[in-house]
């Protein structure tokens, strides 16, 4: 087509009168893709800069970017995100919208066998952990994830035996555990470490883990202190691993087959030989038994129905024969020596099954229902009586006197009994949904949970101090105590949340902000509570190393059955249970501030991770610790507060293996009815801990970890009763685990090569070192009271050094 003279004079006028601005309106090109890691998975919150320019962009959730710049004949692109090594894209002729999808490969990030990734920022309170499994962890409990979790800032924990843990000076319950989005429960009448057996979570079937030590989001229940949110597997083939130790067997399989996917894992866990430690000389059995599955099912494009089943089995036999213990101060040592008769018989089962439908809604909206169902049959069994004597453990100079005899200060015998049967059965019906949009994810959610509960407990101790009943009395005789119960529990909980996540970019940087509020209603006390939270996270554009973040909201935490269990006392001394439907939920206003800072040294990585916090805390149901068995006041009674701050050090200390130091310090303190000023139960005042890890440089095949804990003095007070009369301190809880790992060669020449080992990944033998440099760290006390009313702490040591052998194959 022929353009006319005069068509041809106005473009060229156009042109010439457009020249002396075309720098300044020149077009602009769009660049966009997806940023994913090796498998294919998207990394959110990686950087896309182009070189020598301050233009860049930040993905999303979903791993997308958009960068918008001017048009060359050739730019480079520089992605780059934690965790990862940069990648640089050269476009030779940049003159039009495109798109460019990268991927990034990982740098060599390993605990042992397990995987943190640390790519995500943490622009919220959630701290995340993907694992695969944590086999190489030197761990008493038997392999846990809560041996992890007690390595965070703000979490501790002073026995070994238990996979339960405090955060931020919270009780054990205040901590809330979710599996695939489930909430999980766990049995109401374990009083120690040694009947407590396997954690839900099972590592095996574990793909990911995300943790909050408070500050968490309006999707997640009702406590106080914590969440722990743990992600179970989808694999893509056929895996599996097997393991045996000297505390149990762990057998893990897991298969794909087209829409069908499920992950199995047995674990079977006895504690006898890290038991045997302990002062008291017994015939321990302890056996526990855990059975788990997740399955996966897509009948037809855009429906998933998910299914997660348990079965958890832990028989404790316990039969004593005597216990020698030496405790005192360096100005004086005491001895106690008692012998027993009898045996304890416990036995707890639990049941959970759920089960999960999903429908998506296009790429960006998904909805759900869920059903689950908990069972749980508890049987406290023990008769055990014991005759004891306490001295002096003082010894003469060996040129007086070629032995030494203990002088007696009290001698008495005491008997235990106890027949405590609970069953609990707890079934939730809730529905989830979600809708995502550039910059914003809006998740909503309800459920109904109907509770029934029967509680038979009927106990008593008594003491014989010198010939005479304790309390004695001229009346008649006397325990020194005993609890009776029969009370049975059936009541509907219902609740409901929105939450909303707003992502937007401005000059300064990228902002996530998080808003939502929960609901809920409780039948048997008739109580409401309306619980709004609240997050900010930001990253400056003048740093993107370094990350900030403030939380705040209103946490509530309904009673359960424990919470409702009030002790009232008849003329005669008799004390039964009675459950108290005026009690209301405990109450905490949280504020945080946080932040972190990602940096190089040495050519290692490093993030050194901050975050100050006060807790408001009002209604508090006051409640004693003896070993892990808490026995509340059942009374709104109290108020306190609870402020510190947690700081954590992460980094490749050794290259390729990451380890990590935490330092947590902190105050808590209640007020119990306006008059008696206490620390809470859980207030070590610091904690201390470390992971670490080690191979031997040119030769990984050998690695070496290590955990490491120091906490504070913990306060206890005399069994039966309560702050008002006086409490002590315990001595602090320092524990260091070391183990070591062998991986058996890979060579061609090696025996891994042969036969049937071929279809083997990874085969490990090691060693581990329990509580290496043997230190007696006391979790509770037996008191021993004269006739006078003098009472006498007698530690219950925890357990000590123990060597334990295993082998891993992973296939």
């Amino acid at each position: 087509m022929t353009l006319g003279l005069t068509s041809k004079t106005k473009i060229i006028a156009i042109l010439l009168a457009s020249a002396p601005v075309l720098p300044a309106a020149q077009e602009r090109i769009r660049i966009t893709g997806y940023v994913r890691d090796g498998d294919g998975n998207p990394i959110e919150l990686a950087t896309v800069l182009r070189k020598n320019t301050l233009e860049g962009a930040v993905t999303d959730e979903k791993g997308y970017y958009t960068l918008a710049t001017t048009p060359a004949d050739s730019l480079t692109l520089i992605y780059s995100c934690l965790g990862y090594n940069k990648a640089e894209r050269i476009i030779p002729s940049a003159a039009s919208d495109m798109r460019l999808n990268v991927r990034l490969n990982p740098l060599s990030l390993s605990l042992g066998e397990v995987s943190v990734t640390a790519s995500r920022k943490q622009i919220n309170t959630m701290e995340t952990l993907r694992t695969e499994n944590i086999k190489l962890i030197p761990d008493p409990a038997g392999g846990s994830i809560e041996s992890l979790v007690v390595t965070y800032a703000g979490v501790s924990s002073a026995n070994e035996l238990s996979s339960q843990y405090s955060v931020r000076g919270g009780s054990y319950d205040e901590n809330i555990v979710y599996v695939n989005g489930l909430e999980v429960f766990r049995p109401l009448l374990i009083r120690s470490g040694q009947q407590e057996g396997l954690s839900f979570v099972n590592p095996d079937l574990t793909e990911s883990v995300e943790f909050a030590a408070g500050g968490f989001g309006a999707r997640y229940g009702d406590k106080m202190s914590s969440v722990l949110d743990i992600t179970y597997k989808k694999p893509q083939q056929t895996e599996g691993s097997a393991s045996a130790s000297l505390l149990g067997t762990n057998i893990y399989i897991g298969s794909a087959s087209g829409t069908f996917t499920q992950v199995t894992g047995f674990r079977y866990k006895t504690s006898r030989s890290l038991l045997s430690t302990m002062d008291t000389r017994a015939e321990y059995d302890p056996v526990f038994i855990d059975l788990q599955s997740y399955m996966t099912w897509r009948p037809a494009d855009k429906w998933e129905v998910n299914f997660l089943g348990n079965l958890s089995a832990n028989h404790f036999r316990f039969t004593p024969h005597s216990r020698e213990t030496s405790f005192g101060t360096t100005d004086r040592t005491l001895k106690s020596m008692i012998y027993f008769d009898g045996w304890e018989r416990d036995r707890f089962q639990t049941l959970f099954g759920a089960i999960t439908l999903k429908h998506t809604l296009g790429e960006y909206a998904e909805m759900g229902l869920q059903l689950s169902a908990f069972n749980s049959r508890e049987e406290e069994t023990y008769d055990i009586s014991g005759s004891y004597w306490v001295g002096d453990n003082d010894t003469e100079d060996s040129a007086s006197s070629s032995a030494s005899e203990p002088s007696p200060l009290e001698v008495g015998t005491y008997h235990e009994h106890a027949r405590n049967r609970l069953f609990a059965g707890i079934v939730n019906l809730g529905h989830y949904g979600s809708v995502r949009t550039p910059g914003n994810t809006l998740q909503w959610g309800a459920a109904a949970q109907w509770e029934r509960i029967s509680d038979r407990i009927s106990e008593w101790e008594r003491r014989d101090s010198a010939g005479y009943s304790l309390p004695h009395r001229p009346d008649g005789v006397y325990v020194i105590s005993n609890l009776y119960s029969d009370n049975n529990l059936s009541s509907t909980r219902l609740s409901a949340y929105l939450q909303d996540v707003f992502r937007f970019r401005s000059r300064q940087g990228l902002f996530t902000l998080t808003g939502g509020v929960r609901g809920s209603y409780w039948t048997y006390n008739a109580e409401y509570i309306f619980s709004p939270r609240a997050s900010l996270g930001f990253i400056p554009n003048f740093n993107r190393d370094l990350t900030f973040r403030v939380a705040t909201g209103l946490y509530y935490q309904p009673p359960f059955y424990k919470e409702l269990r009030r002790i009232a006392t008849d003329p005669d001394g008799n004390r039964r249970v009675e459950l108290n439907r005026e009690l209301k939920s405990q109450r905490s206003l949280h504020f945080i501030l946080g932040g972190d800072y990602a940096f190089r040294l040495m050519n290692r990585n490093f993030k050194l991770t901050t975050e100050v916090y006060y807790k408001k805390l009002d209604f508090l149901n006051p409640y004693t610790i003896d070993n892990v068995k808490i026995r509340y006041y059942a009374e709104n009674c109290a108020e306190g507060y609870v402020a510190g701050i947690d700081m954590k050090l992460f980094g490749e200390l050794v290259p390729g293996t990451d380890s990590w130091l935490s330092l947590s310090l902190l105050k808590a303190e209640q007020t119990i009815r306006q008059e008696v000023r206490a620390p809470l139960p859980n207030n070590p005042g610091y904690n201390v801990t470390l992971f670490f890890q080690d191979y031997f440089p040119g030769y990984e095949r050998i690695k070496l970890t290590l955990r490491g804990i120091l906490s504070g003095r913990l306060p206890v007070t005399v069994p039966y009763k309560g702050y008002e009369d006086g409490y002590y301190r315990t001595t602090p809880y320092r524990r260091v685990d070391l183990g070591m790992s062998y991986r058996l060669g890979e060579s061609s020449r090696s025996v891994m090569n042969r036969g049937i080992l071929r279809r083997m990944k990874h085969v490990w033998v090691g060693v581990d070192v329990f509580n290496l440099f043997d230190i007696s760290n006391v979790n509770s006390y037996m008191w021993i009271t004269d006739v006078y009313g003098r009472s006498f702490a007698v530690p219950n040591y925890l357990t000590g050094r123990q060597l334990n052998l295993r082998l891993i194959v992973d296939f």
